[in-house]
């Protein structure tokens, strides 16, 4: 029961997550509706949170969960304290690089993502600034997906169930109260992701802390582990690659459209992706509980079939002492 248990717990949190969510998008297209600004806080905005599915819950988190389990099963503690330190380092390295180089190229980058966007001036500029904003989100996202991997080899579920749900409240609380303080006012949008980002990360440092695996920052790109987890991470990134570069696609054509036309195809696809998240936490939990159910009803039948005494031949020779011969032929009266 404790299966089902966490994923009772993992599903309420998805729910959650989802419903605010879509008082989330709710709450900045009443604010902020549908125009040059959405337009450009949405492109900014989807750069970083797609490298977030690409490499940490996507393809990072593929790869590096199993390898723990394995180290943790088989090695001991000493040397999975090491891979956690070793992975997070090389992780952290690798993260400032990308971060300083996105926030460097900003211009570069949402010249080829939303090439139409040069035709307006300010509007390519704003989406430029944001984005400088935003893209240090990769950074403290992947590190999330690397502590929520950890708590979840060491069966506290809780807590990465919850972390997304952060995000969605920093996006509330900036569109609601935080807009009327920044100039121009979307840029409120894009300290929630940063805001967001930041507190994502922090909630997982004291559950870290409990179970002893915060990780410290001891490099070492010659640990075994560290190569597994790259080279597990190459097919993974394809994987997920594929479903992602359609989205890309369709901003760069978005871009050269009428001004709103982003931030009409982001309202569209989260509406869309609303109902398919609660109904496949739903059934993700209905088929657990049912598989759960079957498996313990199996149990059950096992361990009373195996508590009975066995049953020997003495014994059934004691119970039935005159074996039964052969039935009287009656004879034939016709």
């Amino acid at each position: 029961m404790n299966l089902l248990r966490a994923l009772a717990t993992v599903s309420s949190m998805t729910l959650i997550s989802r419903i605010l969510g879509f008082v989330r998008d709710l709450v900045i297209a009443r604010a902020f509706g549908a125009g040059l600004a959405t337009d450009a806080f949405f492109v900014a905005f989807k750069l970083p949170n797609l490298l977030r599915r690409l490499f940490a819950e996507g393809a990072f988190s593929q790869a590096f969960v199993p390898i723990l389990a394995e180290y943790k099963n088989r090695r001991g503690t000493d040397e999975t304290r090491l891979l956690v330190d070793h992975v997070a380092a090389a992780l952290a390295v690798a993260l400032f690089i990308v971060t300083l180089i996105g926030v460097l190229a900003a211009p570069i980058i949402i010249y080829v993502t939303a090439p139409g966007f040069a035709e307006t001036p300010g509007k390519f500029d704003l989406t430029v600034s944001l984005l400088r904003i935003t893209f240090p989100y990769i950074f403290f996202i992947s590190l999330t997906a690397l502590a929520g991997g950890i708590l979840n080899t060491y069966s506290r579920f809780s807590v990465p169930a919850v972390t997304p749900t952060l995000l969605n409240l920093s996006f509330i609380g900036f569109a609601l109260w935080g807009a009327p303080y920044f100039d121009p006012p979307v840029k409120a949008l894009a300290w929630a992701v940063f805001v967001g980002g930041v507190a994502q990360l922090a909630l997982q440092i004291p559950f870290l802390l409990r179970i002893g695996l915060l990780p410290r920052f001891r490099l070492n790109l010659g640990d075994p582990g560290v190569w597994r987890v790259l080279r597990q991470m190459g097919p993974a990134v394809f994987g997920v690659s594929i479903s992602q570069v359609s989205l890309v696609i369709n901003v760069i054509f978005a871009s050269f459209l009428v001004t709103g036309s982003v931030s009409w195809l982001y309202y569209a696809d989260r509406l869309m992706e609303f109902p398919m998240g609660l109904l496949g936490a739903a059934l993700v939990e209905a088929a657990v509980r049912r598989r759960v159910a079957s498996g313990c009803g199996a149990m059950t039948s096992i361990r009373s079939d195996a508590s009975r005494p066995a049953v020997s031949a003495s014994t059934m020779k004691a119970e039935r002492p005159f074996a039964p011969g052969p039935s009287p032929v009656r004879a034939n009266t016709t």
